[in-house]
Order: structure tokens, then C-alpha cells, then sequence
């Protein structure tokens, strides 16, 4: 067994797995620009040695693989009118793509919390491992934001209006309900992952994704629906369409319990984040590739950066945690489409780029 231990993240080959663990167990795990870039030369080292034969992501601690990015360093920098956004959120969604198309099977153990920045390391896995205690969320709209880090590509392809539900409520996931929406694979009992990774192991080098695949699924229970699945008819006829002030005036008109349940919950959020994620979520129906998705996010992503709205967010939900935004505007009709029009303009010599 080779070690490096940089800090933050653990990055170290066992037997035939190169095993990168996200090392902030008091903060969940979550994702620091430092470990972004530390986890893009562990990838860098795996991808080159031939001993590797997949890569295994996990998370330290017991209360998840990551609860999403570093928002008290970004708050700070929007504040101050800096430009961590802008460096953070480049390298973050290049490395997104980068796991999605990375050559080796790339193994995600999605236990416990896995929440934005989470996300975006362990949905574009190949072999993307839910479980029993796995709680998966894309809650940005509460923080005046969207779900970014490809977040767009993968809700846009969940069954019917699923992942328009979920990009807009923030509502959580549990392990069954993530593999209905496609943000994961298969579900193996948080007890039985010990065994797992130790087989993983000694997958011999050259072993193909199927054969990955294979030994996975003799560890997973087959479930592939869970409570939010069950409620997919409603769901497509409240969310189905296009504008925000559309959705508002259906949840009204259904009046059932989930219905107003849900409007609650919409009401807590952003107004301008709502109408951005749905535009978002909507052009990327059409996306060609998860780089299009990112392309787009990173565009709306610098706009969000330099708004109130983020900053509001933010200080309500982490900072003072008193949880009552002011959101500008503070209603769905007062967004204008001017409003809007920034978040998917092009940036020029500010654009992302992939190798």
C-alpha cells in the first residue's frame, strides 16, 4: 500500500483501487478549491498507474460522503467582490467532466449526506453506490443559486418531472428515489460496504466496467424506487411546464396536501433562483453532452456570484442561520425576463473551457 495524505484529502492506492477519501469529517465533508485540486492529480497519478483498476470515492466520518461545497469561503469572496467563484466553480466543472468521461471505472460510495459540490464527484461516476442512510439533495435554490456542478444535465434526464421537483423543492433523496431519478446505480446496506470495498480491492487490473458492474450488484438489494417515485403522476402534471408562475398556479388549482405542502416549500425559496433553474433545467433537455450543461451553469453561476440574492442565501442559511431570507424581488411575477437574460449570456474570454 502506497500513501499520500494531503491534508484535507487522502489519496492512496489499495491493492487495486485508488482510493480517494474526502478528509473534513467535522464539516461533512465538505469541498475546499485545495481539495478540488489535489483530487484532479490523485486522478492525474490513478489514470497513469497500470496497478490501478478503478478508482473509489468516499467520504470520512459517518455522516456522509460530502454536504457540498465550501458557501462560507464563496459568501466571503462575493462580499468582498472577489473572484473565488469564478476560479472555484472553473476547476470544480471541468473536474466534473473529467470523472464522467475518466477511463477506469470511477466507484462513488454515496452514503449518508451527498449535497451539491458531493454531487457533482459521485453522480457522473460510472458504478454510482447509494445506501440505506443516503440522504441526496440539490438544495441551491434556497441559497438564491441553481443546482449547478452538472446538476442541470443530470435532473434534466430523471423519468418525467422528477428532476424538476427536485432541482426546485431541494427536497432530499433516499437511496431508492436517487436510482429512480438517475443520480445512482444501486443500493447496497451501508454494513455491507466494508465487503464490498474490500473486494473491490482486488479487482484485477484491465477489469471492464460490466465486470465492476457484476461485483457491485452482488452486494445491492435491487431497489430502484422509493417515496418520491411512487408520487410521479402528480408530480408531472404540477411541474410540467415551463414557466415558474405556471407550476405556482397548478399547485394551487390541485389543493391536495402534497400540492400545498410543496407550494410551502417553493415559497421559501429565491424567486429569481427558481425561474433560473427552471430556464436552466429546461435547455438542458436538449444539451448533447454533461460539458454543454456546464458550459451554461458556469455562465449563470458568475451572475449568481455577483448577486444579493446568493449572498442573502447564504447569510440566512449558514451565516446568521436565522433562516428568513429576503429575497430580491421577493415574488416569482417580479421577475422580469431582463432579470434573467444575464444569467445565460456569453462571457467571452470568460468562458469554460475543456482540454
Amino acid at each position: 500500500m502506497s500513501s499520500v495524505e494531503e491534508g484535507d484529502l487522502v489519496a492512496r492506492v489499495e491493492g487495486a483501487a485508488g482510493v480517494i477519501r474526502l478528509n473534513r469529517p467535522k464539516a461533512i465533508n465538505a469541498v475546499t478549491l485545495e481539495m478540488f485540486r489535489d483530487i484532479d492529480k490523485a486522478l492525474d497519478r490513478f489514470e497513469a498507474d497500470p496497478a490501478v483498476a478503478l478508482i473509489v470515492l468516499e467520504g470520512a466520518g459517518e455522516r456522509g460522503l460530502c454536504a457540498g461545497g465550501d458557501i462560507r469561503t464563496l459568501w466571503e469572496s462575493s462580499k468582498a467582490n472577489g473572484d473565488l467563484g469564478k476560479i472555484l466553480w472553473r476547476e470544480e466543472y471541468i473536474l466534473n467532466a473529467r470523472i464522467k468521461a475518466f477511463p477506469k471505472p470511477y466507484i462513488a460510495f454515496m452514503d449518508g449526506i451527498v449535497m451539491g459540490g458531493g454531487v457533482g464527484l459521485s453522480a457522473h461516476a460510472s458504478h454510482r453506490i447509494v445506501t440505506d442512510r443516503t440522504k441526496l439533495a440539490m438544495p441551491e435554490v434556497g441559497l438564491g443559486f441553481f443546482p449547478d456542478v452538472g446538476g442541470t444535465y443530470l435532473l434534466s434526464r430523471s423519468p418525467g418531472e422528477i428532476g424538476t421537483y427536485f432541482g426546485l423543492t431541494g427536497q432530499t433523496m433516499n437511496g431508492p428515489d436517487a436510482i429512480h431519478a438517475k443520480f445512482a446505480d444501486a443500493v447496497v446496506p451501508a454494513g455491507k460496504w466494508p465487503e464490498l470495498r474490500e473486494a473491490l480491492t482486488r479487482v484485477r487490473p484491465g477489469a471492464s466496467a460490466v465486470d465492476v458492474g457484476k461485483l457491485i450488484n452482488g452486494f445491492a438489494t435491487g431497489e430502484a424506487a422509493g417515496p418520491v417515485a411512487a408520487k410521479e403522476p402528480i408530480i408531472d402534471g404540477l411541474f410540467g411546464f415551463d414557466r415558474m408562475d405556471d407550476i405556482f398556479a397548478a399547485l394551487e388549482r390541485d389543493g391536495s396536501e402534497f400540492a400545498l405542502a410543496t407550494l410551502k416549500t417553493l415559497n421559501e425559496k429565491s424567486p429569481r433562483g427558481m425561474v433560473v433553474t427552471l430556464k436552466l433545467l429546461r435547455l438542458a433537455r436538449t444539451a448533447s453532452s454533461l460539458e454543454e450543461c456546464l458550459v451554461r451553469e458556469y455562465r449563470a453561476a458568475l451572475e449568481v456570484f455577483r448577486s444579493d440574492d446568493f449572498r442573502e442565501g447564504v447569510r440566512a442559511a449558514v451565516i446568521d442561520k436565522d433562516r428568513s431570507p429576503i429575497w430580491s424581488p421577493p415574488r416569482i411575477e417580479d421577475v422580469t425576463p431582463q432579470m434573467l437574460a444575464p444569467y445565460l449570456a456569453e462571457i467571452g474570454a470568460d468562458e469554460l473551457k475543456f482540454n
